[in-house]
């Protein structure tokens, strides 16, 4: 995935006009979402679907989790944040422990936050043959957990799951969380007293700092000058057990402490997050399954998201290219949203084109009611 688009974002032009209202954009995004096929939509042999939704971090505030470029979102009150990037991660030792250790912080919130309204509403959407797919940026899982029934293709991985980079095997979470308090038992009572006292509460940036904690949408906890060096995290059970023949054809080694964590002697066994990290590449078959989706359908809603991504800012190219009408319901600026609206007539009534920035979970539960 490549570095996000940080510089600012100009303001939206709300479309049409009478969309800069919470009554406006319901019925806007109604006119949207239950509108024909566009005559102007490329022909696509593959095109048999209705709407496809692009959703990111801001469709997920309101299920506690911190965004990135809302009011209060990450790059906006935190300007030196900086995530962690996939060479960073595999290679060095050090960068791994400090993020495990506010993975482990991190990760009791995101494990008991749950899809809020906004999920729901897409769910109902989809159960009314207006949506046909569902591509998200969100690595939180919330998108299955509504709505398993409708296809969606989690674009940069998710977190309820761990990956080794040296053989594959996949493991639970959950799982790896209670390995990491054990071999960590003085980070295991530092956060058990944060959660007694009501530290981690809160997802937003600003009673976070006030706390002495810096927090981040993908579920981790900064505690600033903590001593990330001595914590510890448990290799790949799979290598483990059975070394992997690395690429050169050599034989790898896996070792682990008295305690079972992770030891620099290894060559191979190192875990990490399901997701796509900064610097780290997008599998082709997702990629490949994201175009497709596009293809199917006959218009784009995206949702919560400025397409800071390039991954997700193509798959709205794309559309555009294809001439498909395009809607946006975000808070704040999109990254070249300018280009997504030319040509769209005075007399438009959403149907063509809608941009909207309000919240997710206050407006699309409206339009789901709003709906003939």
């Amino acid at each position: 995935m490549r570095i996000p688009y940080t510089g600012p974002l100009p303001a939206p032009t709300i479309i049409p006009k009478n969309a800069n209202t919470p009554t406006g954009a319901i019925s806007a995004l109604t006119n949207f979402l239950s509108a024909p096929r566009s005559a102007l939509v490329q022909p696509s042999p593959k095109a048999h679907g209705p709407t496809v939704l692009l959703t990111g971090a801001g469709v997920s505030v309101a299920s506690g989790l911190a965004d990135y470029r809302g009011i209060a979102g990450t790059y906006t009150l935190n300007k030196s944040y900086r995530p962690i990037y996939y060479n960073e991660f595999i290679s060095n030792h050090e960068a791994r422990k400090r993020y495990w250790a506010r993975s482990f912080l991190g990760w009791t919130n995101l494990n008991k936050a749950k899809p809020n309204h906004a999920h729901w509403a897409v769910k109902e959407l989809g159960r009314r043959g207006l949506i046909s797919h569902v591509i998200t940026q969100n690595v939180d899982s919330f998108h299955p957990m509504a709505h398993p029934e409708l296809p969606t293709l989690e674009l940069h991985g998710y977190l309820r799951s761990l990956v080794c980079i040296h053989c594959g095997a996949e493991l639970p979470r959950k799982g790896f969380q209670q390995s990491l308090s054990a071999l960590n038992p003085a980070w295991a009572a530092f956060l058990a007293e944060m959660l007694e006292t009501g530290a981690l509460d809160s997802e937003h940036p600003d009673e976070r700092r006030k706390k002495g904690l810096k927090s981040n949408p993908d579920g981790d906890v900064d505690v600033p000058n903590a001593p990330y060096t001595t914590f510890r995290y448990p290799p790949c059970p799979a290598c483990l057990e059975k070394p992997p023949i690395l690429s050169d054809g050599s034989q790898s080694i896996v070792q682990v402490d008295a305690d079972g964590a992770w030891s620099q002697l290894s060559t191979a066994g190192v875990l990490k997050p399901a997701v796509v990290m900064f610097g780290e590449s997008i599998a082709a078959s997702v990629k490949t399954a994201a175009e497709e989706a596009i293809d199917r359908a006959n218009r784009i809603l995206v949702i919560g998201s400025s397409l800071a991504t390039y991954s997700a800012w193509r798959l709205v190219k794309r559309a555009k290219e294809r001439e498909m009408p395009i809607g946006v319901l975000n808070m704040g600026g999109v990254r070249g949203e300018d280009g997504f609206f030319t040509g769209l007539t005075v007399d438009n009534d959403g149907s063509a084109g809608v941009r909207c920035s309000e919240s997710a979970d206050k407006i699309l539960p409206e339009v789901v009611r709003n709906l003939p």
